[in-house]
């Protein structure tokens, strides 16, 4: 019998097949491949790549099961976040959301909280809309922690589940401080928010066994904005005792923007020792940050005030004459030092942050005005600023480590 012609479909596999064996194709990418690569790309700090190989594996899943999807578009979404397209972004999570709307599917398949909690920080509206999202972010948490602890998470061990407990926790309290700052800023008209901010960051230092430096820096915040100084420096040195000690790669270590937000509490609650130590880390970390700088310079400037008022006996004096004081005089100096290198640095990165820069300017000004110019132009940026080789400034250590040391 005389051998049957192929089908079409097969005839397609076997050229496949053949091209394949010479070299001239290769096998299409399974979804696990694609996502694996797209994750490697991301810890490799190639999100653009990333962003190829996860728009490949979401086309492979976006007809699929829940299961297949979610997956893809969280991380299609955090990618445009870190490439910076917040419209993307944003479009990404709130596909996700259609398919999981209450956080119910387990975060090992692409549910959980995770969603909510991104697209309450890259909401347009703020405020109740922000308040919102965090809301549901912090209920698909809440019901993860009573899986976690009725014990109904399947194929995990003791101290597995221990360790997910605590990350679900600090997650969970994490999520009630931001509610908390939401209320501190867009929302601190409403007639509750004070009541709202008491009653959420009891709840979340209630959430950890140990509480977290994050959630202690947001229960200083509120106790300065309730006036109430001495319990505000009082979370703020709990907080520090947690990390200040441990190595920089240390995950306990909070992030940079957390440390930032920190020097400026310290600097608000008086603490410009503690604030000064937290900075000097920061440029340690990352000697191109210009926020780090600028508040190196202006925490020096509220020291050089503070030191002053209290040698005419005052509660403040913003005429900063030195009289001769060395202490004043270092601390002044350290604080022009800085400014400048904050200035400097915004003309070379084109830094965006235009009140920055301005307030810079001016206490820059005033400084030369007292001690003198140095012949460094303060519009930075250019040629003409004088070289500055790192924080190694031995007057402002000097005058850091007297200063309050008990703070």
């Amino acid at each position: 019998m005389a051998k049957t012609k192929p089908g079409k479909q097969k005839q397609q596999a076997q050229k496949a097949a053949k091209k394949m064996a010479n070299g001239q194709a290769k096998p299409k990418e399974t979804p696990e491949q694609l996502y694996a690569s797209a994750l490697d790309l991301v810890e490799q700090s190639q999100p653009d790549e990333a962003l190829k190989q996860a728009t490949k594996l979401y086309a492979q899943v976006q007809h699929g099961s829940v299961h297949e999807a979610l997956p893809a578009l969280n991380l299609l979404g955090e990618i445009s976040v870190e490439l910076g397209d917040a419209d993307s972004a944003r479009a990404y999570f709130e596909q996700a959301v259609k398919l999981d709307p209450q956080g119910n599917v387990p975060e090992t398949m692409g549910g959980g909280a995770e969603k909510f909690l991104w697209l309450a920080q890259l909401c347009d509206e703020g405020g109740k809309v922000s308040v919102e999202w965090y809301e549901r972010g912090a209920k698909a948490l809440q019901a993860e922690v009573a899986a976690i602890e009725n014990g109904t998470v399947p194929g995990m061990d003791a101290e597995s589940l221990l360790m997910l407990r605590v990350e679900k926790k600090r997650k969970l309290a994490n999520a009630l401080c931001s509610i908390v700052e939401v209320y501190m800023t867009d929302l601190s008209w409403e007639e509750d928010a004070e009541a709202r901010c008491e009653s959420l960051i009891t709840e979340a230092m209630t959430m950890e066994d140990e509480t977290s430096p994050e959630v202690l820096q947001t229960l200083a915040s509120v106790r300065l904005s309730q006036e109430r100084k001495e319990d505000a420096q009082s979370a703020l040195r709990r907080s520090l005792e947690i990390w200040k000690d441990l190595d920089p790669d240390d995950p306990a270590v909070p992030d940079f923007p957390t440390r930032i937000s920190l020097s400026r509490l310290l600097m608000e609650a008086e603490t410009e020792a503690a604030a000064m130590d937290v900075i000097r880390r920061l440029v340690t970390d990352d000697d191109q940050s210009v926020e780090a700088w600028y508040l190196g310079g202006w925490c020096q400037h509220l020291l050089a005030e503070r030191l002053q008022a209290s040698e005419h006996g005052t509660k403040g004096d913003a005429t900063m004459n030195v009289d001769g004081s060395d202490s004043v005089a270092s601390a002044m100096k350290g604080s022009r030092n800085w400014l400048k290198m904050a200035l400097k640095l915004y003309g070379q990165l084109d830094y965006e942050d235009e009140r920055l820069f301005e307030h810079a300017k001016v206490l820059v000004a005033g400084l030369d005005t007292v001690l003198g110019p140095e012949g460094a132009d303060a519009e930075g940026g250019g040629d003409e600023w004088e070289e500055w080789d790192g924080i190694d400034d031995e007057e402002v250590d000097e005058v850091v480590d007297e200063e309050m040391q008990d703070s």
